[in-house]
């Protein structure tokens, strides 16, 4: 998340991703709401941005660019914005091959199938006016774990991917039938967002769980992103609260995700990655103080 953690936007943390973790996918989630509320707030935005895909391209990294829909549940409240956002980053990077584009993150609410078709027929042709080929992802309705729609009724044009989202301790085999299902019918899927929690991003981590998805994911060579590359106080973030992001990734800075996700994406089998022993709950002023020592002995 963009405005959020700043200091994870390092070309630094993106090349070790890519190097020691063989990661070749980095997700950079802008809040529309945030990104549409004053133009301060749009400035801080874009220059993130900027600065995340180039660090992805050094690394030698895709880099999805996600329009991050979230309390602005229906992608037609700002479409406008997010034509002008996705005209100006198109325009930008017309001649890098490592841009996917992702239109609108988790439609909710009373967002319909139809009304997702209507704002994604608006803005892709705004992509595509600067990269013919360009992938692009279309999010799907209820969070983006509802595919039937959209093999009913798919949108008609090439390098189109319809997005599903799980957490493995909130979603089990009634979503896996979903997927599995769209599949089937020839639905391409992109699975942009995942983890290992429950749905709010903390609470409970379900190795098992996890295992059973992501071994699905290999068996049908499903991509996806993995949430969140992170250091947020939450079950989900990868990293340990407030860790020196200039420096070499090491084992302590991990968290429980965070360690067996690196497992995960250097190309180990799911079954076969053990859950991680449960750490020692440190207070913020037992991290930061580690975090200081650290820094002085580097």
């Amino acid at each position: 998340i963009l405005l959020w953690y700043p200091r994870m936007i390092s070309e630094n943390l993106f090349r070790q991703v890519s190097e020691d973790w063989s990661g070749n996918l980095i997700r950079l989630a802008m809040y529309s709401e945030q990104y549409c509320e004053n133009d301060d707030l749009r400035s801080r935005s874009l220059k993130l941005m900027r600065k995340g895909i180039d660090a992805a391209i050094a690394a030698d990294m895709y880099v999805l660019v996600d329009w991050h829909i979230m309390n602005d549940s229906d992608p037609n409240e700002h479409k406008e914005e997010a034509k002008a956002f996705f005209d100006l980053i198109a325009s930008e990077y017309k001649d890098s091959p490592n841009l996917i584009f992702e239109i609108c993150n988790e439609p909710n609410g009373e967002t319909t199938w139809a009304d997702v078709r209507k704002y994604a027929e608006e803005v892709i042709p705004v992509i595509r006016s600067h990269i013919p080929d360009a992938l692009i992802l279309v999010g799907t309705p209820e969070f983006d774990r509802n595919l039937g729609d959209a093999v009913l009724r798919p949108l008609h044009t090439e390098n189109i991917m319809y997005v599903l989202h799980f957490y493995a301790a909130t979603h089990a085999g009634g979503l896996r039938e979903e997927l599995t299902t769209a599949l089937d019918k020839g639905l391409p899927v992109f699975v942009s967002e995942c983890g290992i929690s429950e749905a709010n991003g903390n609470g409970t981590l379900d190795f098992a769980s996890a295992a059973d998805w992501f071994a699905l994911l290999n068996e049908k060579k499903i991509s996806y992103a993995v949430w969140n590359f992170s250091d947020k106080e939450e079950s989900s973030a990868f990293f340990s609260y407030y860790f020196n992001t200039e420096g070499e990734i090491r084992d302590e800075d991990l968290t429980l995700c965070g360690a067996w996700v690196r497992e995960l994406i250097r190309g180990k089998d799911p079954k076969t990655i053990p859950a991680p022993a449960p750490q020692v709950k440190q207070t913020k002023v037992d991290q930061v103080m580690a975090w200081i020592s650290r820094s002085l002995g580097e």
